[in-house]
């Protein structure tokens, strides 16, 4: 298909979504699989936040025991206001084999938390051969992990063990030895910053000189207004059947870049598109649950900052964001209904989106609210390219540890980020509720 919905970024308002039907030569669909397209950036005056980055040092039990190498981290220390921590090493293709723990100290009570685990497996990452991912800047990281206003931190990285058995004239016995860790490890804690000065996520778009007023969300659209709007994108080239009625869902409320206050500075300029969107899959951000859903935009900062200043990606990696109330937020740069490359499934982010649930859902089940939200996001986003949620789709891998590159993978057309690669994303009580999700979203596409 050729006809794109305009980018949100610089919208006057839900209706221009429609407008203009193509995009601008400079981003018009290729023969390539992928293509960059240049735009302008804006950017909110006023917006603050940023990053800490402290180098963690052997700790004194690993000096004393010899195994420097195998114990990292930080004592209890004040640092400048930070509301989400993440680790990160050199080597992105260096596995962190143990535990990455943290306690914090809440800036309000000044209490001091019980130690918690960072994800140490994050593996939503650009496909390997990727301009993003061969640029030299990307590193290798834990997930991040959202802890709220603090001051203070302490850290302690442990490789785990390994053991063998060793022969002796006494018999047998067992060794055990701690493996190493990566090189580089920096502890990254990020102030998620506010929105624009004045201008408070869900404020009313306002206007700059020489440039169009900017929207902060995307309102809801019933199904009559949602086909008609699908057949004046794509008239000329959906079949007789999809001309009377189009397979699609009611498009649903998305908060833009600019309602959840993202700094614009901060990522590449150039959008990098796919040729289309042929499966979605849902990942959980590992983020823990300890948000409120009034405090969801800064938390998509926090990750937003995380992604790109410490991880070295071009944006952040996910396409959507939902939390825990169901709010659905636009994810990378480029345009909601356009097929924007993204990095959240290593190895299949070619022609597929990739949709998080802010939180951790190992245990923890995910609300009814941001289940429903995948369906409706889903219905709209694989409707808008053809797809049947319920179904069956070809992608091709670009490598990773569960399929070899080049090999043509069938699976469902809504995924689990652990069916295109081996991980516990989105976690055990998330990805059961994956076959609702399917059902539900193909009864808004009146399938």
């Amino acid at each position: 298909m050729r006809g794109f919905l305009a980018s949100s970024v610089g919208v006057a308002c839900a209706a221009a979504l429609a407008l203009p039907l193509t995009p601008p030569a400079s981003a018009a669909a290729s023969p390539a699989s992928s293509r960059t397209a240049s735009m302008p950036a804006a950017h909110p005056a006023g917006l603050s936040g940023g990053t800490q980055s402290l180098p963690l040092t052997p700790l004194t039990r690993a000096r004393v025991l010899g195994s420097a190498a195998s114990e990292q981290g930080l004592a209890r220390r004040d640092v400048r206001h930070f509301s989400m921590v993440g680790v990160i090493w050199d080597d992105p293709d260096t596995a962190l084999h143990g535990s990455v723990q943290v306690r914090t100290r809440a800036t309000d009570s000044g209490t001091w938390s019980d130690w918690q685990d960072l994800g140490t497996h994050n593996d939503d990452a650009p496909d390997p051969d990727s301009a993003e991912r061969t640029s030299g800047r990307v590193h290798g990281s834990t997930a991040p992990l959202w802890v709220g206003d603090s001051d203070g931190v302490e850290v302690r990285v442990r490789a785990e063990s390994a053991s063998r058995t060793e022969d002796t004239a006494r018999g047998t016995r067992t060794l055990t030895s701690a493996t190493g860790l990566p090189t580089g490890l920096r502890l990254e804690l990020v102030d998620p910053g506010e929105p624009g000065a004045g201008e408070p996520a869900g404020s009313e778009p306002v206007t700059r000189a020489g440039t169009p007023p900017e929207a902060t969300e995307i309102p809801a659209l019933d199904l009559r207004a949602t086909e008609q709007e699908v057949q004046a994108l794509y008239g000329s080239e959906l079949t007789r059947s999809q001309r009377v009625k189009p397979y699609i869902g009611p498009r649903p409320r998305i908060i833009t870049r600019r309602g959840w206050g993202a700094d614009e500075k901060l990522r590449e300029k150039k959008f990098v598109y796919t040729r289309n969107v042929k499966a979605a899959f849902v990942h959980h951000t590992d983020t823990g649950n300890g948000y409120k859903c009034s405090q969801a935009a800064s938390v998509i900062r926090g990750i937003y900052r995380y992604h790109v200043q410490s991880m070295g990606w071009r944006d952040i990696g996910y396409n959507f964001l939902v939390d825990k109330c169901g709010t659905i937020y636009e994810g990378r740069a480029g345009g909601v209904a356009k097929p924007v490359l993204g990095a959240h499934t290593l190895g299949f982010n070619t022609k597929s989106m990739g949709i998080a649930v802010l939180g951790s859902f190992g245990s923890a089940k995910p609300p009814t609210a941001a289940v429903k939200a995948i369906a409706r996001l889903t219905a709209w986003k694989l409707g808008i390219w053809g797809g049947n949620p319920k179904g069956k789709t070809y992608l091709k891998s670009g490598g990773g540890n569960l399929y070899r590159k080049g090999k043509n993978v069938r699976l469902n057309v809504i995924s689990g980020h652990r069916d295109g690669f081996a991980t516990d994303c989105p976690g055990l009580q998330l990805y059961r509720k994956l076959g609702t999700t399917r059902t539900t979203a193909a009864r808004f596409q009146g399938r």
